[in-house]
This record gives structure tokens, C-alpha cells and sequence, in this order.
């Protein structure tokens, strides 16, 4: 399975994680990874296990990255 159907098939249950703002596919060296974009970044230690981002989605890495909180430029 491509990561772009992997993304796909896991898109919306990504997004309902604590401070998901968006996903996407980035590199990590010279493999595909699937980013997930949150506002704040919080130790594992601090979550639930529920709440937790799986480190993999079938064979593809995750990697999650704070990125602040988005607003629109004008």
C-alpha cells in the first residue's frame, strides 16, 4: 500500500488526537515518513496511552512535529 492510501486510511483518526492540527508525508533520511503536525508537543509520559500517536501506521514511520498554532495572514 502506497503511504499517500496510508495517509488517506488514517487521516480523520489522526486528526482527533489531543493538538493535531494536520498531516502530511515528509522524509526522514531517504525514507517516506507520515508527519503529523501538532500545535504543542507533549511528553508521552503526560498522556494517555489512548492519546498517545502510534509510532508506525502499517509499515510507515510517524513522526510527530510541533509546529505552534496556525492562524490565517492577511
Amino acid at each position: 500500500m502506497s503511504i499517500q492510501s496510508v495517509l488517506h486510511k488514517y487521516e480523520d483518526k489522526i486528526m482527533q488526537f489531543p493538538n493535531v492540527i494536520g498531516v502530511g508525508i515528509g522524509k526522514k533520511g531517504n525514507a517516506e515518513v507520515i508527519k503529523v503536525f501538532v500545535s504543542n508537543k507533549v511528553p508521552e509520559a503526560d498522556l494517555q496511552a489512548h492519546d498517545i500517536i502510534p509510532k508506525g501506521l502499517d509499515g510507515y514511520e510517524t513522526e510527530v512535529e510541533e509546529i505552534g498554532i496556525v492562524t490565517a495572514q492577511t
